[in-house]
This record gives C-alpha cells, structure tokens and sequence, in this order.
C-alpha cells in the first residue's frame, strides 16, 4: 500500500497518496461516501506510468484527515469542501492541475473549478456535474431514484446516528451493494477500504467518524432539506451564491 502523506491547511491535516513523477502534469483524485483513496487504486498506476503526479487525498471527516482544532465545527457543505480542495492544491504549490472525482469528491472538484478556473486545466465528475443548488429545492426525483436516497434522511435522524456508529460496515456494506449489485467483490476487497475502520478519537474525545459529523450536517442539503443548512461560517458562502452552481 503507497504511504499516506500529510500537508496542512487552515482547518485540516490532510492525508494524501501521491504516485507518480513529482514533476509530472498533477492530477488530483476525489472520492466520495463512504469510500476512501482506495477506489482509485485501478486508476492512480496507469496515470503514473503515462508520466503524471497522481495525489489522492482523503476527504474531511475520512481516514487519516484530521480537523487541526477539535472545536471546528464539523461541516461538509460544498463551499467547505471545495475550499479544502483549493487550500490542499496551494499546500503543496500545484501547477494548474486535473481533478477527477466522485460524489463529495466531484462536488469539491466542480466548486474548485468555479472559484478558481485557473487552476484547474481539467475536469472529470463521474455522475455529472454536481453543484447543488442549495436556494431552490430540486424537484421529487422518481420513486425508485428518492429510494436510492434512503441513508441521507436516515443519517438526519437521532436513531441514524446512532445506527452508523453501531452498524458502520454493514450500512457500508449495503449501499456498495445496493449501488452496482452487478459488482461481485470479496471481504478482503472491501475491508481494505480504511474509512470502515474505527480510529483513535481526537483530543477531547471526537472521533471523526463516529458519527461522521460533516456527512450528517452535510446531508441537511439532502433532497427537500436544503434550508436546514447549518449556518455558514464568514467568507464560507461564496460557491453557494455561484450563478454557475444552478443545474
């Protein structure tokens, strides 16, 4: 397994997977819930082969990142995750670089690509481009689509919060199922994803998953509930009032 790195920004050490030549065009790979760097492991060799610099980061509230101040509030909204994105990239003084990523992953690529096009030569977000428009609530999907959400309205709740830190492999386990039931994998495969595992809790007790504080107030942007939003820190809004950011 490549060693895990660590850079820091105002808020967070993050931990990060680099591959590659370190002079190599960077390409930066986001993942999403409720995985963690290991899904790009198909994907980060070849790109280091072909002669790039390949940085996996682990999110906020995932793996080995962690929030310098355990009295941080522990948020997830677009701005925030994007702005970690944009501070991460200027930690380790990147050249305009490629980002490829996947639901919070590709959320924080699309932001960074907004506020600063600069530095973002390329973009690619699996499932599509997925700003949330966090003023007008989005029309009711199909029945089938509003029953994939399931696990955002469950993780809102006292009993949610309560199951995730119970039964984190399985809800895990499930969604992965329930997501490409095409995909036959093993234990071995998906206990190798590190997010699953429990970790020491940060000073004062906090665990950053247990439960992941910035998926639940995050998921108060889930469908139907953008207003619940937890309120934003100064200067944390400016991805919110993108015009871009509307679908």
């Amino acid at each position: 397994m490549t060693d895990v790195l660590t850079v820091r920004t105002r808020s967070l050490e993050i931990g990060y997977e680099a591959h590659g030549d370190p002079g190599g065009t960077p390409i930066v790979l986001l993942h999403g819930f409720p995985d963690d760097a290991r899904a790009f492991d198909g994907v980060a060799p070849p790109l280091a082969a072909a002669g790039c610099r390949v940085l996996v980061p682990y999110l906020r509230g995932y793996g080995p990142t962690r929030f310098l101040d355990p009295r941080e509030p522990r948020m997830a909204q677009q701005a925030a995750i994007g702005q970690d994105l944009l501070e991460f990239m200027a930690a380790l003084d990147l050249a305009p670089a490629a980002l490829a990523g996947y639901d919070w992953g590709g959320r924080a690529a699309c932001i960074a690509a907004i506020l600063a096009p600069e530095r973002v030569r390329a973009l690619v977000t699996i499932g599509g481009y997925n700003v949330q428009n966090t003023v007008s609530p989005g029309a009711p999907a199909s029945a089938r689509a509003e029953r994939a959400y399931w696990y955002q309205w469950y993780f809102n709740t006292e009993r949610g919060r309560r199951g995730l830190e119970q039964n984190r492999r399985e809800i895990c386990r499930l969604l992965w199922e329930e997501w490409s039931p095409t995909w036959r994998f093993d234990q071995a495969t998906f206990e190798s994803h590190g997010s699953f595992v429990r970790q020491p809790p940060l000073r004062g007790g906090r665990h950053p998953l247990l439960p992941p504080p910035s998926r639940q107030r995050a998921r108060r942007w889930a469908p139907g509930r953008d207003r619940a939003a937890p309120r934003r820190e100064p200067g944390d809004h400016r991805a919110d009032r993108h015009p871009a950011r509307r679908r």
